[in-house]
């Protein structure tokens, strides 16, 4: 028998979205069958489909089974208390589907779920405690009901009536959420992809699967509220290993903070706010895991940069919270909320809160109601900080870094902004017009350079070039690796203009500035010494340009940068001749790609082209031999 349940249960998990009506039918009959025969291990079974309940979902098939579940447990009441873990479950999710069933064909469905979770509540408050605090959560969305509301006057008057040993709502505040019970409202296939994406997906490389993610279970007005579910879950169960903290992997943050910027409804945005920081509330350090808060702070911190208006927003959560949660309890949510803040300084998520706290980008009253609130973590008296800096040298250890400094449990990789849809509104002013002057080879350019040009940049570009700058010492294999992955973003652009070129040609330009002033041809030349010499970031750049197509036509994307680097970095035309010989592609006319660059370039003349890239070759390096090659 348990080998049978073993294999359903597998069905369940594995297949059950793919099963045929017929087949779902006689899966949840059987089900039932088996527990009104009391069979030992069907709680399991049972276990499995509460998971396939989607929350957010009101599709007929979700519905419906929703439904027969609730039969189940409702005419099985005594068989389903023996199992206070599934029990718990089922308690956990109805009272969270309540709220996405607000139509009028689902009010009976939404009146017998609200009746269950009200009889477990009352019959066995101790037992539906052990939930933990989220219980307080998901009661907090149905305190309008009126059942909910008789409820709630209890819990916050009279809290004995529901229990000899229950003291109030401090006491379910204080007690973590157990994981099996936030990852129950996940149906398998989306925990799979989840774990997925925030274990395996490499920065720059996500939008692509986020973009599948909301096609497949956020594009509904009806899955706002699955937000919700998704942030609690990556808080409370995703809690990655050092070894992927430390590598290239997309970060639990980045993932929240898309999820943030999906959110269309300001009740969905304020209830996944709460959702973000409902472990600070009552956190503290000998009980509290920081991996529960990391991801809070981290979003704030990241987004100061690209999306200043989320780290505003959740600043002025975090403050107005304090004090609009429960006015009873401001004092401990005060106190929680302040051991989180700490427990990020001593565990070195962030070395410092002032440059978050007092940056310039937020505005005057904001900031003044943040000093009145954390004045513990300002800095006294002095000048606004300026956003923190973004771009970490990678040969510096983690204690050495600055302020955006996480600890080596806490590492940063990359600070991408986050692949929206729903981008802020860009200002129509111009770009500055020295972003796009000549590049001055006696002009030593700053690290404020290289940020100013990284401002221009959005998207997943900016994700790309940030990682070329913190793996700028790094070994040429990882930093060619990363300029592979730039151009196959660039290659999926629909519209790839002078406009979007000009300022990432600039970044790219100014970081290899030395690559275009040191030796370029090998002293000993032989044909391992030419192949090692083009094996440059840039010249991955001119591979991808140099590529064979149908069309037997440059990927008109990288022609447009490769122009606009033409123009601002004067070394560039004499490495493109370099490349299209040395590399080993053999065409009847290696010349065909320099022709089409020069042709969309001021010059507009491949004479005229091969005599500035020759001349300044030789102007600059003063070596003739090389151009003999």
């Amino acid at each position: 028998m348990a080998t049978a349940w073993s294999r359903l249960n597998q069905i369940i998990i594995e297949r059950y979205p793919k099963l045929i009506e017929s087949s779902r039918t006689q899966v949840v009959w059987y089900t039932k069958e088996m527990v009104n025969n009391g069979v030992n291990g069907i709680d399991n079974v049972c276990s499995s489909l509460i998971k396939q309940i989607a929350g957010g979902d009101v599709s007929a098939k979700n519905v419906w089974l929703a439904e027969n579940l609730l039969d189940i447990f409702t005419e099985n009441k005594s068989w389903l208390e023996k199992y206070p873990v599934l029990t718990n479950m089922a308690l956990y999710t109805y009272l969270r589907i309540i709220e996405d069933h607000t139509s009028a064909m689902l009010v009976p469905l939404k009146q017998r779920e609200v009746d269950f979770c009200i009889s477990l509540l009352r019959s066995k408050f101790s037992v539906c405690c052990r939930i933990g605090r989220d219980l307080l959560r998901l009661l907090q969305n149905v305190a309008k009901i009126p059942e909910f509301e008789k409820l709630w006057f209890d819990i916050l008057h009279n809290p004995q009536s529901l229990g000899p040993q229950f003291t109030g709502i401090m006491q379910l505040l204080s007690q973590r959420t157990s994981p099996k019970y936030l990852a129950c409202r996940l149906t398998p296939d989306m925990e799979k992809k989840l774990v997925f994406l925030t274990s395996k997906v490499k920065f720059g490389q996500q939008k692509r699967y986020q973009d599948w993610f909301q096609k497949q279970y956020l594009s509904t007005p009806e899955s706002q509220s699955l937000r919700c579910d998704l942030i609690r879950y990556i808080c409370g169960v995703v809690h990655p290993s050092n070894d992927i903290l430390c590598s290239d992997v997309i970060q639990r943050w980045a993932v929240i903070g898309w999820l943030l910027t999906t959110c269309t409804s300001n009740v969905a945005a304020s209830s996944a706010k709460l959702a973000l920081f409902y472990d600070w509330l009552v956190f503290s350090s000998p009980k509290g895991n920081i991996m529960d808060i990391e991801p809070a702070i981290l979003v704030m911190h990241h987004s100061m940069r690209s999306h200043p208006a989320i780290t505003a927003t959740l600043l002025d959560f975090l403050c107005r919270i304090i004090s609009n949660f429960y006015p009873a309890l401001e004092s401990q949510i005060r106190q929680g909320v302040f051991c989180s803040l700490r427990a990020i300084l001593e565990k070195r998520v962030l070395s410092s809160l002032s440059p978050l706290f007092d940056n310039s980008k937020l505005d005057k009253e904001l900031r003044a109601m943040i000093r009145e609130t954390f004045s513990e973590f300002c800095t006294p008296d002095t000048p606004l900080a300026k956003e923190p800096p973004a771009l970490i040298d990678s040969g510096q250890t983690s204690m050495q870094k600055e302020d955006d400094t996480v600890s080596s449990n806490h590492k940063e990789e990359t600070i991408p902004e986050f692949s929206d849809d729903e981008e802020e509104e860009k200002t129509n002013c111009k770009i500055d017009e020295r972003i796009f002057r000549p590049i001055n080879e006696e002009e030593e350019e700053n690290e404020g350079d290289i940020e100013s040009y990284l401002e221009q940049i959005e998207g997943e570009l900016k994700d790309i070039c940030e990682q070329l700058y913190e793996q700028r010492n790094a070994d040429a294999e990882r930093q060619c690796e990363l300029m592979e992955n730039l151009c196959g973003v660039i290659l999926e652009f629909d519209t790839f203009d002078a406009d979007t070129a000009g300022p990432l040609a600039m970044f790219l330009c100014t970081l290899y500035k030395s690559h275009f002033t040191n030796e370029l041809l090998p002293q000993e030349i032989n044909e391992e010494s030419i192949e090692d010499s083009i094996g440059k970031p840039i010249f991955v750049i001119f591979r991808n340009l140099n590529q064979e197509n149908e069309d037997e036509l440059c990927p008109v994307e990288l022609l447009t940068l490769v122009c606009c680097m033409y123009e601002k970095q004067k070394q560039i035309g004499y490495h493109l001749l370099y490349f299209l010989q040395a590399s080993k592609k053999t065409t009847e006319n290696k010349l065909v790609v320099y022709e089409e660059v020069c042709k969309n370039t001021e010059l507009k003349d491949l004479g005229k082209c091969l005599v500035k890239d020759f001349g300044v070759r030789i102007t600059t390096a003063g070596i003739v031999h090389k151009h003999c090659y």
